[in-house]
């Protein structure tokens, strides 16, 4: 038995129009969430066998960047995995993975700007970014234990009716979406830095230029579903306060 069923399995009524609509709206999301990685790893797989003129490695691209940027405190290392790159605020490091730090293809430097773009925010103090790292530590515990406060919580109203834990625990559920909320201009914004530096340092073809364009497009969808998934949950719990 699943968390989401747990309503209908405590109270043996109907879900409210708000919880079906959570409902539908999770599968939905799930299915175009798995469409929207497939064609991510698709995407990357076939610029990751272009090479570009110039050479340069995607560790080297991040350097570059970083250095036209005037940030000289930023560390560029090599991470394990497939499209586990990322900044670090904390480490100040631009962490790219094996696919990435060596390779000399489109989607190298694509990506290795991308996560220069995060260092250049990070520089500039942009304000959704440090939102976003503000409410990391939040999210973290959020994420680890809103089921089961949510589960305390449906105990307790079975028991007493008392709905004040299970408000705690969507409360909890509404730190993540917020989260996943604010990530988005965070990473729009990084692409828009990348994309324009590159094309400022003519490192790539125009149509390589598009080729990386489509690249973080689509690295882009995965953080546009994994918001919509949030607010849908988010959804089917309040929903489920309102049941009818």
């Amino acid at each position: 038995m699943t968390l989401l069923y747990l309503p209908h399995y405590y109270w043996g009524g109907e879900y409210s129009e708000t919880t079906l609509m959570g409902l539908v709206l999770i599968a939905v999301i799930a299915v175009i969430g798995f469409i929207v990685q497939a064609r991510l790893q698709s995407v990357f797989n076939k610029y990751s066998k272009v090479k570009f003129a110039d050479g340069m490695t995607g560790a080297e691209v991040a350097e570059k960047m970083l250095r036209d940027n005037g940030i000289t405190d930023v560390q560029v290392l090599r991470t394990a995995g497939s499209l586990t790159d990322h900044f670090n605020p904390m480490t100040k490091t631009v962490n790219l993975s094996d696919d990435v730090y060596g390779s000399n293809s489109v989607a190298a430097a694509a990506v290795a700007a991308h996560e220069c773009g995060h260092a250049v925010q990070h520089a500039l103090g942009y304000a959704p970014l440090r939102l976003r790292s503000a409410l990391v530590p939040l999210t973290s515990f959020s994420s680890r234990y809103s089921t089961w406060v949510i589960l305390a919580g449906a105990a307790l109203m079975f028991a007493t009716r008392n709905e004040i834990l299970f408000w705690i625990g969507i409360a909890m559920v509404a730190v993540s979406a917020l989260f996943s909320i604010v990530t988005l201009p965070v990473e729009y914004d990084a692409s828009r830095r990348a994309l324009a530096w590159l094309e400022d340092q003519e490192i790539l073809t125009d149509k390589q230029q598009v080729q990386a364009e489509e690249a973080l497009m689509w690295a882009a969808r995965t953080y546009l579903v994994a918001a919509l998934s949030a607010i849908a949950v988010l959804i089917y719990w309040l929903g489920f306060l309102r049941r009818d």
